[in-house]
């Protein structure tokens, strides 16, 4: 006959303490552990004490949606991305920016929930859904988009918010007054400025065409950055095609043979972030070019892909965790009853690297025009666009090999 021997996976998991068992174990009363464990008036020093140390040897901690119901908060922060979730893992960006974010919120036991969507429209129903159940106390909002809704629906609720990216975006009229009990703070960095100092360094080197691998056509900062290099061109009478993406090496390497395809193409490439780059040069390189002898390219996002790939990535440098932590800390002193702020990130730094150099000659189309001194950087206004304006591409759906080689 065989016996049965009881191991470890037939035992009943631990069962999570309550205040019942803090109170059986103090010998008080479970009214006498909510005064105590709550920081209340009603029970002497000493029986706080006591309490506190039998919670503490027990394990006991408060738990999360009794805290909500009763009025205290949830003890965690909201976080949505509604963008594809194949780019998520290999754009550092966002990475070190929830590094930022959680590193700040740890100390002061703030969990951050973070969810993907897959749009505007579900995230706005997530930011209702969480404050009718209390999940979040406050929520950080990324990527603002033209005419964006999710403002005056955070508003509405009353529910603190953080909006990371400026949003405004040209051309697009003012939305609807916030709702008074807003409480809304709002980081963002300097496009004009950062796409100013990418187009004066390749100015400088010579370069008169320039292509702009973009983001996607709904974000804020993707129009902004299209109108300041249409600025920056009129200014310094350069040839500038910008084609939208949606971020990822796919559609970054669909619209670098897009600009290469060209009767005129680009001799330097400025692309939204680090992943569309490497995409670019891989690109480049299936066409034999040679970087940078034949192209220049500059990332607007700097990460270790963009100091280890050869040669190296001239990019923008911006710790991505700092802005996430400067955001963070002003959710937190919304949450504390402090009043909404307007912040401006200090702008990125240019890291020239071995990815950009002076343009090659092309007889066909003559050489480029003399470098007289140049002028100053200032910063790109938000304007419409002139009737000269160059032409903003999107990326086409996918085709075939055969037509991906036709197309224009």
């Amino acid at each position: 006959m065989s016996e049965n021997h009881a191991g470890p996976r037939d035992e009943a998991p631990p069962r999570r303490p309550t205040m019942k068992d803090v109170a059986r174990e103090a010998g008080v009363s479970a009214s006498a552990v909510s005064f105590a464990l709550n920081d209340r008036p009603g029970v002497s020093d000493a029986t706080r004490r006591r309490i506190v140390r039998v919670a503490e040897r027990l394990g006991w901690r408060p738990n999360s949606a009794a805290r909500a119901l009763s009025g205290e908060g949830s003890g965690a922060i909201g976080m949505v991305l509604a963008r594809p979730t194949d780019n998520l893992g290999v754009e550092s960006f966002f990475l070190q920016l929830v590094s930022g974010i959680q590193a700040t919120l740890a100390p002061r036991d703030q969990a951050l929930v973070f969810q993907m969507v897959d749009d505007i429209r579900a995230e706005c129903e997530l930011y209702r859904r969480w404050w009718a159940e209390g999940r979040v106390d406050g929520v950080i909002v990324v990527d603002p988009r033209v005419c964006d809704p999710r403002p005056e629906t955070l508003a509405v609720l009353g529910l603190p918010a953080v909006i990371i990216g400026g949003m405004e975006a040209p051309g697009t009229p003012g939305g609807p007054p916030l709702p008074r009990q807003a409480r809304l703070s709002n980081i963002w960095a300097d496009d004009s400025g950062a796409m100013n100092l990418i187009v004066h360094h390749l100015y400088g080197l010579g370069h008169r065409r320039i292509g702009h691998i973009a983001g996607a056509p709904g974000f804020a900062h993707t129009a902004r950055r299209i109108a300041s290099l249409r600025v920056a061109a009129r200014r310094l009478h350069l040839e500038v095609v910008s084609v939208t993406t949606d971020f990822t090496d796919r559609q970054g390497a669909k619209a670098a043979r897009r600009l290469f395809s060209s009767d005129t193409p680009p001799t330097a490439l400025i692309c939204d972030n680090e992943v569309m780059a490497v995409a670019a040069v891989s690109v480049a390189a299936e066409r034999g070019m040679v970087i940078p002898r034949d192209l220049s390219v500059v990332s607007w996002e700097d990460s270790v892909i963009c100091r280890t790939l050869h040669p190296q990535l001239t990019a923008l440098a911006r710790k991505a965790d700092v802005f996430g932590h400067r955001a963070a800390r002003q959710l937190l002193a919304l949450l504390d009853g402090g009043e909404p702020r307007q912040v401006q990130d200090p702008v990125p730094v240019l890291q020239p690297r071995e990815s950009t150099a002076p343009p090659p000659p092309h007889p066909a189309h003559g050489p480029p025009p003399p470098s007289a001194a140049l002028p100053d950087a200032p910063d790109a206004p938000d304007a419409p666009d002139a009737p000269d304006a160059p032409e903003t591409l999107a990326v086409p759906e996918p085709r075939t090999p055969d037509q991906e080689k036709t197309t224009p």
